[in-house]
């Protein structure tokens, strides 16, 4: 007998679980993207684009695909998607595993402002610099928008959805970066202040690295608690140990699993 587990994806953490799990006899893996990036990276196993229609239309397609396991390895910023999948995993009694990387922390020399809120990072600004690199991605950029006296530089992987600041200047790329990469870019744009979301990870922290060695303020925004009773693992080995699938490559029995 086959056992289904869903992947709710769009991060590296999620590639490299899809990865690990569709190779594996007596299992098959689904991965759910949002179907905000244009280009995904190839994923192995089974994928499907768009949302679910909230915490009842997960739940629905979970009884209707027949999942066994729920994984929600989804960005550490998307609360609703997380609320979504605790709510729909309690009503489907389909196990659920969440999976964080962990967050960044500040080293000696680390000039670092936290903030609860994108709101909150924006009403830092103004006492910390002028020429604002901007890197929480490309949605949310209204919470700048009435900045008018900054200037920004905007890096997202997408083009940035309005409104936004008057005065911005927007670079697509995607991560991994280097150190040496982000120094130049933090000297060639006259940067003074960075702001970013802890997503956590090695590909976009090299930018906390260049913001150090340059004696620059960093603004930090905080992730959002996950819901109550929820709690999460750092890495694709701790969701294998959890579901208890271990290192030995055969599937286990995911009816015992929807008993604890």
């Amino acid at each position: 007998m086959t056992a289904h587990v869903l992947i709710l994806g769009g991060t590296t953490e999620a590639r490299r679980l899809a990865a690990e799990l569709a190779g594996r006899p007596g299992l098959r893996v689904t991965t759910s993207l949002a179907g905000r990036v244009t280009r995904p990276a190839a994923l192995d196993g089974a994928v499907r684009t768009g949302g679910f229609g909230g915490a009842d239309g997960l739940a629905d397609w979970l009884r209707a695909h027949h999942v066994d396991a729920l994984v929600d390895a989804t960005h550490p910023f998307a609360g609703t998607i997380t609320a979504n999948a605790a709510r729909a995993a309690a009503a489907t009694g389909v196990p659920a595993t969440v999976l964080r990387r962990p967050g960044w922390r500040p080293v000696p020399g680390d000039r670092w402002h936290d903030a609860g809120s994108l709101d909150g990072a924006a009403a830092a600004l103004p006492g910390l610099g002028r020429r604002v690199f901007l890197t929480t991605g490309r949605l949310g950029l209204a919470a700048f928008a009435h900045l008018a006296d900054l200037h920004f530089l905007v890096r997202s992987v997408e083009p940035p959805e309005p409104p936004l600041p008057p005065d911005t200047d927007v670079l697509l790329a995607r991560g991994p970066f280097t150190v040496a990469g982000e120094t130049d870019l933090l000297r060639a744009h006259r940067i003074d202040v960075l702001v970013t979301k802890d997503s956590g990870g090695a590909a976009t922290a090299a930018k906390l690295t260049a913001a150090r060695e340059l004696g620059l303020p960093v603004v930090v925004v905080r992730r959002p608690a996950l819901p109550d009773g929820v709690t999460a693992v750092p890495d694709v080995p701790a969701v294998l140990d959890r579901l208890g699938l271990g290192a030995s490559g055969q599937a286990p029995p995911f009816g015992s699993l929807r008993s604890r």
